[in-house]
């Protein structure tokens, strides 16, 4: 398949990841759908529809048996069902509870990120698996046009860790951790269902050093 984009080292497919599949690289960093059929409240242009293929994790569980025991780096939730990992991470969002179950006293402030496979890099200190970096607020006017964006800063620490390579990110969404890679000078590969997607993509990928 011809590439929606390719420059600076940062491919994009427009397309099924089941249909592109075997794709050449060496570690995963991806949000993919979780199963929840989530949907935003908010009332931006794109992002209140709901997620492609997020009725259940049967492409999440299908892209991990197809990469097997090679890093990944996933995100995910407990109420879907954790695939199995070495460890997890807990990314705070820093933007206080969410909505979740309004009966409880507590909302949701984090996700989980799966750590698989080997050859993750070591900072000089260890670090708690606590990840504390601002997510985007529903009224911040950088949020980019997506129902659920990473902020780049987190994805820049995850691939700071992650092994020497090419990066693939088979579920791009907004294209957070092809930015990410940009900025670090790494090759990566983003692959993304829905074209509008990679539009947004591509805007922030040329916005990097413009």
């Amino acid at each position: 398949m011809r590439p929606f984009y390719d420059r600076d080292g940062i491919t994009i497919y427009h397309g099924d990841l089941r249909e592109l599949w075997p794709i050449e690289a060496e570690v995963i960093v991806t949000d993919p759908p979780y199963g929840m059929n989530y949907r935003s409240g908010r009332r931006k242009s794109h992002d209140s529809q709901p997620i492609a293929g997020d009725r259940d994790t049967e492409l999440r569980d299908w892209m991990l048996e197809q990469w097997q025991d090679r890093p990944a780096l996933v995100f995910g939730t407990w109420r879907a069902g954790r695939p199995m990992c070495r460890t997890l991470l807990v990314w705070d969002k820093m933007l206080g509870p969410g909505m979740g179950d309004l009966s409880l006293p507590w909302g949701p402030g984090h996700e989980e990120i799966y750590v698989r496979g080997q050859g993750w890099v070591k900072a000089e200190k260890r670090q708690s698996n606590v990840l504390r970096f601002k997510g985007y607020a529903s009224r911040d006017g950088e949020r980019p046009d997506h129902p659920t964006p990473k902020p780049v800063e987190l994805m820049r620490h995850l691939l700071e860790r992650c092994p020497a390579g090419t990066v693939l990110d088979p579920f791009m969404g907004a294209g957070s951790t092809l930015v990410a890679a940009k900025q670090l000078g790494r090759r990566a590969i983003g692959v993304e269902l829905e074209e509008r997607y990679c539009e947004m993509a591509v805007q922030r990928l040329e916005r990097v050093d413009a």
